[in-house]
């Protein structure tokens, strides 16, 4: 609650209507940011700069690695100047907050010996307060705020004071949550690099792109099983990237430095399969004109992988099962027998265990490839990783065409993450692949995706619910978007911003009013 004392001339009515409004503000950022912390705290001296007048103000936040505190986010210093705004417990106004939790008003940082000046001189500075409350969540300091701000009466100074603890207050709860959020990424990244370090050569598992927890365990697997000699089934929906696993696991093994032989079972005609994975001898059938050595010869030594396995016809799974057991086998049209060393990694989208009991697959087949089964998850059950995809494709892409895209705009990126996504990673691949060569600026937007995504049922239902929706407030949300998306393109200036969408700056400042736009905010 905000307590004001009236005055006659209303200043103090005023002062704490605006103060409201700041707050009204700074609570509805807190509500919808999921960005990096220095953004979020970046957004708030924005309103604070905007709405109160502030030119000179911080924030630190507690290292996670000690007690020092360290400027996250500043208006009004140099870059030098934030760099050097570091305080451990006790040491200077700011320590001495970040200790005790208690706030501080210095009315004149000339005449205070306190005050260090590490982030901004004092030479330039006399007749400036300085006010600094610390951020507290769950009984500890994370952090603290501060402004500089002219000399007055005390009363006004302690008034501001009380107000910045209300706004510290508010932001306590979204800062803890971001810098946890924050702490868990970088945990899992350590986390992934401490996988990777396990292999012995990163070669194959760099080009697998996944932070989620189904993308962990699929890591962890691979580590635990590429350096045996089991054979391993990579179980998937198509498109889901069961060949790069099975490279990762070759080029993490001792085999690494022999071949990695991939077979498309699905893509080989039934009657030239035998003699595509165990050769033929010269005259075997019509159009054997000379020997042909198969690809599990090629593959001595090394790894052959088998994608689409449960798609081999029953004669050819037969001898199969020989190469498993016995590890040899006899070339088509031939009678002499061949030793092969070779790890066997195979791949399905299909339910081999259906395939079993329908009688269409061997039974002892099955449990001999299934010695190590590796299930890949569809995206849709990791949409955390779209976005991660997303970006990674559109670098890739980027340099494939020469583009300098910088960007996928908002309603994009809400049309990838409500999309269902059936073809997969691969599908999402092409769908960037698409995007970027008919993106005619830096941003890929909504309408460079391909139509599945823009008319998909997963799509429609985000946006039109089954109970309806007011049309007005889609249309305003539409609108809205437009024009933040291109505020940020001109860095929050809103004469550039008309420009670009081809109308006024006084249609676009009134529109900027009207659906409570602040363009300062994204400068």
């Amino acid at each position: 609650m905000v307590w004001l004392r009236l005055r006659k001339d209303g200043f103090m009515e005023r002062t704490g209507l605006k103060q409201l409004e700041i707050l009204y503000k700074v609570s509805h950022l807190a509500a919808s940011h999921s960005g990096e912390i220095s953004g979020f705290l970046d957004d708030t001296l924005k309103i604070l700069e905007t709405d109160m007048g502030i030119r000179i103000g911080t924030f630190t936040m507690k290292r996670p690695d000690g007690d020092e505190f360290a400027i996250a986010a500043s208006i009004g210093l140099t870059l030098e100047e934030k760099e050097k705004g570091r305080y451990r417990l006790g040491e200077g106004i700011t320590g001495r907050v970040a200790k005790t939790a208690k706030p501080i008003i210095i009315p004149d940082i000339s005449k205070d010996s306190h005050f260090l000046g590490k982030a901004r001189s004092g030479d330039s500075l006399s007749d400036t307060a300085f006010i600094c409350v610390s951020i507290v969540h769950a009984k500890s300091v994370i952090g603290t705020m501060s402004i500089w701000c002219p000399t007055e009466a005390m009363e006004d100074l302690r008034s501001k004071e009380r107000f910045l603890r209300l706004v510290a207050n508010i932001l306590a709860e979204t800062v803890a949550a971001v810098r946890e959020q924050a702490e868990e990424r970088e945990s899992l990244k350590r986390e992934n690099e401490l996988l990777r370090l396990q292999l012995k050569d990163h070669y194959a598992l760099d080009k697998i792109i996944g932070r989620c927890g189904n993308m962990r365990v699929v890591f962890q697997q691979i580590a635990q099983v590429a350096d045996s000699t089991a054979n391993v089934l990579i179980r998937g929906e198509s498109g889901t990237g069961k060949e790069l696993v099975a490279s990762a696991i070759h080029f993490n093994s001792d085999r690494k430095n022999n071949p990695f032989v991939a077979v498309n079972c699905a893509a080989l005609p039934e009657s030239l399969i035998e003699s595509e994975l165990f050769g033929h001898e010269k005259g075997a059938f019509t159009g054997a004109f000379k020997e042909r050595s198969g690809r599990f010869a090629k593959a001595n030594g090394g790894t052959i992988f088998l994608d689409e396995i449960g798609d081999i016809p029953l004669s050819v799974q037969v001898r199969l099962l020989r190469v498993l057991q016995e590890r040899s086998y006899e070339p088509v049209g031939g009678d002499s027998t061949r030793r092969v060393n070779v790890r066997i990694v195979a791949a399905t989208n299909k339910d081999l265990e259906r395939a079993v009991a329908a009688g269409s697959f061997r039974e002892d087949l099955f449990y001999r490839l299934n010695v190590f089964p590796i299930h890949l998850p569809p995206l849709r059950q990791r949409r955390s990783d779209i976005m991660l995809l997303a970006d990674h494709f559109l670098q890739k892409y980027n340099d494939c065409y020469n583009k300098n895209i910088m960007r996928i705009s908002t309603s994009a990126i809400n049309m990838m993450m409500a999309y269902h996504w059936p073809g997969n990673v691969r599908e999402l691949e092409n769908c960037i692949e698409r995007a970027v060569l008919t993106a005619s600026d830096k941003v890929i937007h909504g309408y460079n995706l391909p139509p599945s995504l823009q008319t998909s049922n997963a799509t429609h239902t985000e946006l039109v619910p089954e109970d309806g929706v007011d049309l007005k407030a889609m249309v305003d949300s539409y609108e809205k978007e437009i024009i933040i998306d291109t505020l940020k393109k001109t860095r929050g200036n809103a004469s550039a911003a008309a420009k670009l969408l081809k109308t006024t700056q006084r249609i676009l400042n009134y529109r900027l009013r009207k659906l409570d736009i602040t363009s300062t905010r994204y400068r």
